[in-house]
């Protein structure tokens, strides 16, 4: 890491390459990882509540729970402070470009919706089978997967195409950047 300020660092030091391409493997490996634990739990949401089985409505409830217990936030986590740290040690900044402002208020949104929506409603739905009783709202199990799938996907495609161009806050930092610095006075 060197020393620098500006766009692109992080508490004044820029990342250097190494520190950036090993930033970026973990937060694409994260991200991935998410997205399909998602459809993995979509897939368990529709068996459960498409199921004529009670074994098997209590197998894919008992499935996502062990799932998102043990793996949503390990990925969830990774995804978010990764992309935190590139966004501020790169040049493309938190609040300089929209794609990058996006993804980073839906990363953080579907974080705090699966630890207080998620995998509250995966929970219950455990325990209501467990206790002999029948999945209490079906929705509980598949809204949640659907939702995060869909911001996932979308958060993918933004990456990917980078659209919608710079911020408010963007345009003025690359204003500043093209006015010539004031000349200092000749010395005598």
């Amino acid at each position: 890491m060197s020393a620098s300020s500006g766009p692109g660092t992080v508490g004044g030091v820029k990342l250097s390459r190494p520190a950036r391409r090993a930033l970026l493997v973990v937060h694409v490996i994260a991200s991935a990882g998410w997205l399909g634990l998602t459809a993995g739990l979509l897939a368990l949401g529709v068996t459960a509540n498409t199921t004529g089985s009670a074994g098997m409505l209590e197998a894919s409830v008992r499935a996502m729970d062990l799932l998102a217990d043990l793996l949503l936030l390990p990925l969830a986590l990774p995804t978010l402070v990764s992309g935190l740290v590139l966004s501020l040690g790169t040049p493309w900044g938190l609040a300089r470009h929209r794609w990058v402002w996006t993804k980073f208020w839906l990363t953080l949104a579907t974080t705090t919706a699966t630890v207080f929506a998620l995998r509250p409603g995966v929970n219950a739905a455990v325990e209501a089978v467990v206790a002999g009783d029948s999945l209490p709202d079906g929705g509980d199990v598949l809204t949640g997967p659907v939702v995060s799938l869909t911001a996932y996907v979308f958060m993918t495609a933004v990456s990917l195409l980078k659209p919608w161009g710079l911020t408010r806050r963007g345009r003025r930092l690359r204003e500043a950047a093209r006015r010539p610095a004031p000349a200092e006075p000749a010395r005598v």
